[in-house]
């Protein structure tokens, strides 16, 4: 095997050899302080999602280390997210409603496999683009609903009160109604380790505030003997590194459509974290490949009671800002972890589960930006409202539909865009050979009587091509030109329908009087052109390189004429 091909199929190959020794002290800090903040992340993820505390911890170990030898970023942290924990929480509780242990872990690692799989396609697939199938817009509004939803999710906990889940409006008023009954040691400890979280981040943001939060509570417990108190702890969990498991492949016919879900926002999440933390010199993390890795990374967890895992922002940031240089970093979070599951695991059993819930609010309450949705309504108020419906479809329909509903949304965003491209009315800048779209802040830009500048903007094909002839037929009837010159510059590709459209309302207009030429055809657009029955019709003498040699041309005629 040729040493680019091992460097293709082993990305660790690559940096490996060059790795430079003064980088292990800056790896050290970052992979401790890196797993200061996912193991109490890990564990609170895999109660969004309905598992045993511990599958958090597995996942994490698992994924790290094996992201670090097939992954491309230097700095991405892969484990798991509340984004994916709250899809595979629909997903599990719909093939094990009773909430059996052994059934959900068994039901986790099948669909840790199927997203493993889909993943591991896409990339030999070569689906890397799969990333931009949903618009930043939508995936802002869908992670927005999926924190909204987490948090109400944990609301019980911090009261101590248990309630039918039924929906997101519905969960609000049944939480409205059990408000008597909340225990109020349980909410006063809630309130005392949300004011110590939030405290950190505010006033000594460089602490791994989460670590400190569940020592805190781990350590009041042990203490005060919160349980006496009425105050519910987590309970025992289980220590020891994880063992092999075979995923019920029974299970794959109703888990599938989830896992596809799951693997789509996986890959979202992983290359958005990726491109988010690259350095100046750095090549941004290839698409392909780390579907390979990220597919790989949740089969192997798959083996090892994993649930469905891929990057996270949140850890990669603090990753990169401990100092990472190298995938080593993850390495040793790894190492930390597994000294965790064979030392520290006995204690997390003592954590209150409103500890576990103030940890998974404060983790999930960054999915909702007010300031992003500012950003977008003051740039683009029609995406403003796809951010609204991706967010309320989540809140309405569920995590799994509303997955879907935001794909769909971009889609139907896609092609609004695509079917509205805009088209300018030129006019030249007095004294210059620059052609500029007509508008009141320039009222000084010359036009010519009997002839009308278009440019059109974008692909034209056979679903924009019959709103853009209106418009052409609409200009044509305003400014009744004797020439219609169509600036094509701004055109990179035009379908067959569209060309055939195109060639007929040549006729159309030619017939009433009207000629038209075309000027600066891109070479995609000038081939189509060329063999098709319209490159005969208008012959070289009504194509030009340049709007200058068009309006010459026209002036001449002009002059010619009177």
């Amino acid at each position: 095997m040729s040493v680019s091909r091992l460097y293709k199929i082993l990305p660790m190959m690559e940096w490996l050899p060059s790795y430079r020794k003064e980088w292990l002290r800056f790896d050290l800090v970052a992979g401790l302080t890196t797993a200061a903040v996912i193991i109490p992340k890990a564990m609170a993820y895999a109660a969004i999602a309905g598992l045993p505390l511990v599958v958090g911890l597995y996942t994490s170990l698992v994924m790290l280390v094996v992201y670090a030898a097939f992954g491309t970023s230097r700095f991405l942290s892969v484990t798991t997210s509340s984004t994916i924990a709250i899809l595979a929480s629909s997903a599990l509780a719909a093939v094990a409603p009773g909430g059996n242990a052994a059934t959900l872990l068994s039901a986790s690692a099948t669909l840790s496999l199927l997203v493993g799989a889909f993943l591991l396609l896409g990339g030999l697939l070569r689906l890397g683009a799969v990333a931009n199938l949903i618009s930043d817009p939508v995936l802002i509004g869908f992670k927005a609903g999926i924190g909204l939803v987490i948090v109400l999710d944990q609301v019980p906990k911090l009261l101590d009160v248990h309630i039918t889940k039924a929906g997101f409006f519905q969960d609000i008023v049944s939480i409205l109604r059990h408000l008597p009954q909340t225990s109020l040691s349980t909410f006063m400890l809630a309130m005392a380790m949300l004011g110590l979280m939030l405290g950190m981040k505010r006033f000594a943001p460089r602490l791994p505030a989460p670590l400190i939060t569940v020592a805190a509570g781990i350590a009041l417990s042990g203490f005060v003997g919160l349980d006496r108190l009425g105050i519910s702890l987590v309970g025992t969990v289980q220590a020891g590194l994880p063992s092999f498991a075979l995923p019920d492949f029974y299970l794959m016919k109703q888990l599938w459509p989830a896992a596809l879900g799951i693997a789509l926002m996986s890959f979202i999440e992983t290359a958005a974290a990726g491109r988010a933390f690259i350095q100046k010199g750095d090549l941004p993390p290839e698409g392909n490949r780390e579907l390979v890795a990220t597919g790989l990374a949740n089969l192997a967890g798959s083996l090892f009671h994993g649930m469905p895992g891929g990057g996270g922002t949140s850890q990669t940031a603090v990753n990169q800002g401990a100092g990472a240089r190298s995938q080593i970093s993850g390495l040793v979070t790894a190492a930390v972890i597994m000294a965790t599951l064979l030392f520290l695991a006995p204690l997390f059993g003592l954590m209150p589960n409103a500890t576990l819930a103030v940890v998974v609010i404060v983790a999930s309450i960054g999915l909702v930006s007010p300031a992003e949705f500012r950003a977008i309504h003051t740039i683009r108020t029609m995406e403003f409202h796809w951010a609204l419906i991706a967010a309320f479809g989540v809140m309405v329909l569920g995590t799994l539909k509303g997955l879907l509903v935001a794909v769909l949304v971009s889609m139907v965003s896609l092609i609004v865009r695509a079917n509205t491209h805009p088209i300018h009315v030129l006019g030249r800048k007095p004294g210059t050979n620059v052609f500029r779209p007509l508008s009141p802040e320039h009222p000084e830009d010359e036009t010519y009587p009997g002839l009308l500048l278009l440019r059109p903007e974008g692909a034209i094909f056979f679903a924009n091509a019959p709103r853009l002839g209106n418009k052409i037929r609409a200009l044509i009837a305003e400014f009744t030109p004797r020439v219609l010159i169509l600036e094509m510059s701004a055109v990179p590709d035009m379908e067959y329908t569209a060309l055939m459209m195109l060639t007929d309302g040549e006729e159309a207009v030619r017939e009433a009087g009207t000629v038209i030429w075309l000027v600066a055809m891109n070479p995609d657009v000038l081939a189509v052109i060329q063999r098709s029955p319209l490159w005969e019709r208008l012959g070289r003498e009504r194509m030009f390189f340049t709007l200058d040699q068009a309006v010459e041309r026209f002036q001449r005629q002009s002059a010619e004429d009177s």
